[in-house]
């Protein structure tokens, strides 16, 4: 058993000895911990009787199984709490008191009534790193609900994504969901390294609109810096050309041949190398502003090939491209540059397909021991650990 922690594994990931109090439920939280999990933290899962939702969207499954709730719950444990029951409240305190990072996503306020908002849990537990997940921050949006579809069309996402002349579209992926995972993870990561140096915990406030509008990253710049709306242009790039998919003797490819060095290594490929010296597009803003007369000379010389052949023979010359894939094409791309994609995580009966942690770490690799749990799984060892004094050096 892990000192402290009431986990019958050890674990020796860049984050062994930390415990985290999970309170958060859906995707951005989930996600974050997820990650923090995969890095060795013990993850203590709290849920409410019913359990997280996303243990009910579904189709997909496995095995019964929503295959959205196993993409973003492995490595933690569960424990079913009722914070309306008094013992169920007190004991989710205990764990607050417990944790050296507490993380939420309730609506902002919402944990406050059961003595778990940031005020209450640092008053017992002064070294603790609080995480708090919302939709739009906790001033004039907090009573907002959060949800990432709503974000994308707040943000200004949707007027980016689509064709110039059809509806907005939403991304493929609730984008700024993960996006604030991520930054709730960077956040936390930098609040125990002063913790570690300074002794003190602190509030870490995230929301998806804040992440969104840094996410837009380029287009946020063209209006804050240069007072410019973009507007979509499917899949086209406001200022750079190629940088698009392109048609091929079958499918598209996608070429981003963004610099002049670039383009020069294109045209060589492609038969062309004239192209590249012709005046007209030397520069990349002069194959931007001219890129309807540019089109159609490059076109003409990739129907000749297939997509695979010309990424083949592209990317050995050092220009950036790739066919356009569904979500298998992607995973076999990635088995065939040796990535290792698809992890196990857990063991026998439990054992789960899983997609691999994105980072690697050369002395102390992610980890893959515990499946995503099911509805208060854990609950009992949790249960007699919080009731169990605490060891020296666990405070």
């Amino acid at each position: 058993m892990t000192a402290g922690t009431g986990s019958d594994q050890a674990v020796g990931g860049p984050l062994s000895g930390v415990l985290v109090a999970d309170f958060s439920r859906i995707l951005a939280g989930p996600y974050a911990t997820m990650l923090l999990a995969d890095m060795g933290a013990d993850v203590i899962k709290v849920e409410g009787p019913r359990g997280d939702d996303t243990r009910t969207w579904m189709p997909p499954v496995r095995d019964g199984v929503s295959t959205y709730y196993l993409g973003i719950n492995r490595g933690k444990r569960s424990i079913a709490l009722d914070l309306r029951d008094p013992d169920d409240a007190a004991a989710a305190r205990e764990l607050a008191h417990r944790a050296d990072v507490l993380i939420e996503n309730f609506k902002p306020g919402g944990l406050t009534p059961y003595g778990l908002d940031f005020e209450a849990v640092k008053a017992d537990n002064p070294g603790i790193v609080y995480a708090s997940i919302s939709g739009f921050g906790t001033g004039a949006g907090k009573h907002v609900p959060g949800y990432d579809l709503m974000v994308q069309a707040i943000s200004g996402l949707m007027s980016l994504t689509g064709d110039p002349d059809g509806p907005p579209y939403r991304a493929g992926i609730s984008v700024f969901d993960v996006m604030a995972g991520n930054h709730a993870v960077i956040g936390i990561l930098a609040a125990l390294r002063h913790r570690d140096a300074i002794g003190t915990g602190q509030h870490i406030e995230v929301n998806l609109l804040s992440s969104a509008l840094t996410g837009l990253v380029n287009h946020s710049s063209a209006y804050a810096a240069g007072g410019v709306v973009p507007y979509r242009m499917g899949n086209a790039h406001l200022s750079v050309f190629p940088y698009e998919p392109l048609p091929t003797a079958d499918n598209d490819l996608i070429v981003t041949a963004a610099n002049d060095g670039q383009f020069h290594k294109l045209c060589e490929v492609l038969g062309i190398p004239e192209i590249a010296d012709d005046p007209r597009f030397a520069r990349n803003a002069d194959r931007t502003e001219r890129r309807e007369e540019l089109r159609p000379i490059l076109v003409e010389q990739l129907v000749k090939r297939g997509a695979v052949e010309w990424f083949d023979l592209l990317v050995e010359a050092g220009v950036p491209c790739g066919p356009i894939n569904t979500i298998d094409g992607g995973f076999a791309m990635a088995e065939r540059f040796g990535l290792e994609p698809i992890v196990e995580v857990g063991e026998g009966d439990r054992a789960v397909p899983t997609t691999r942690h994105p980072i690697r770490f050369s002395e102390t690799p992610a980890d893959y021991r515990l499946p995503p749990p099911e509805l208060d799984e854990h609950g009992d060892e949790i249960r007699t650990w919080l009731k169990t004094p605490q060891e020296y050096g666990d405070d």
